[in-house]
Order: structure tokens, then C-alpha cells, then sequence
């Protein structure tokens, strides 16, 4: 790795050789998993569920991490949570209405690298209305591969979810983890 971001600096400035910095990198999905946790404060409840079912592709540019891109595409009915009932309640016009609506969708607009660590702004795409988010995450990178974690809280009225305020938490912990295979 240290012998790529060498070549990409010493030959930045030949056109020719500009895609050597680039990479499109594929999602490893049996390493990768989209969970979450909504909660019922007064309660002192909560229920965690997830995705199993979704597609990424990120397209990095080393030499200029800024530049990379994110994009993912998630299959709404692939829902799951810890409860069946739960599951199905989610599913309906209530939540995220998946047979009118099959996909949720992020599509970066900015990144902004820190070391390790940074924070990745996008679209997301969710009950057909579209919305700016900003995810923090921390990044990890082999020889083999580049692991993206981000941990962060999504206020799920921005799409229109409104069911069950106050009782129900507006904010979802979403947990993630991405792992991409290197070329």
C-alpha cells in the first residue's frame, strides 16, 4: 500500500498515469452488515433489527480521498429486527411501506478525511424523498481490503416516520459496517 500512494505522488501529474490512484471497489457482503437500534425512552426499551440484503460500491481515489465516492443501495424488505411481529409492523405503510417503496439509497456528495476517521456527506433516498446526511466513520486499510465503520443516529421523521412520537424514539442508532475488497 505504501509503495501505491508513492507512485500515485511521483506521477500525479502524468494524465497517463492517473488511474493507478484510482480504485472501484467491490462489497464483500458476507463480511458486512447494516443493523440498528430504535427505542422507546420512557421505557427504557429497545429493539435491534438490520438489513440483510444490500449492494455498495465505493469508487476511492488515493492520491485525493476526498474525491472517492460512496454509494449504497439497500433492499427495504430485507428488513429484520429481533421481534416477527415487529418485523412485519416495520414493513408496513407505518415505517418504510417496502412494497411501495423497495429501496433505500445513499449516494455521497462530500467526504471529508481525517486520518483514520472522517465524515461522509450524502443523499439518502428513503419513502421517495431525499434527504442530507451526515455520517462520521472510521476507516481500515489492508493490502487486502478497506473496512468502513460508521455509528451514528438518524432521525427517522426527515422521511416522514412519525408513528408512535413520542413513545417511540425519532432518533435510530444505525451501526454499520462495510468492508470492500481491493483489487
Amino acid at each position: 500500500m505504501v509503495l501505491r500512494f508513492a507512485l500515485c505522488a511521483a506521477f500525479v501529474v502524468s494524465s497517463s498515469l492517473v488511474g493507478i490512484c484510482q480504485d472501484i471497489l467491490k462489497l464483500d457482503n458476507q463480511k458486512s452488515k447494516i443493523e440498528f437500534v430504535g427505542s422507546k425512552p420512557a421505557e427504557k426499551s429497545s429493539h435491534s433489527g438490520g438489513f440483510k440484503e444490500f449492494s455498495a460500491e465505493s469508487k476511492v481515489d488515493w492520491q485525493s480521498p476526498e474525491k472517492s465516492t460512496l454509494s449504497i443501495e439497500i433492499k427495504a424488505d430485507s428488513l429484520f429486527s429481533d421481534n416477527p411481529k415487529l418485523t412485519d409492523h416495520l414493513k408496513n405503510p407505518d415505517f418504510f411501506d417496502v412494497k411501495k417503496y423497495p429501496t433505500i439509497k445513499f449516494e455521497s456528495t462530500k467526504i471529508e478525511p481525517n486520518e483514520e476517521e472522517g465524515v461522509i456527506t450524502g443523499k439518502m433516498t428513503m419513502l421517495d424523498k431525499t434527504v442530507e446526511q451526515q455520517v462520521p466513520y472510521k476507516v481500515e486499510v489492508t493490502d487486502t481490503e478497506v473496512v468502513l465503520k460508521a455509528d451514528f443516529k438518524l432521525d427517522r421523521t426527515k422521511w416522514g416516520m412519525k408513528y408512535g412520537l413520542p413513545k417511540v424514539s425519532e432518533q435510530v442508532e444505525i451501526k454499520a459496517t462495510l468492508t470492500f475488497k481491493r483489487p
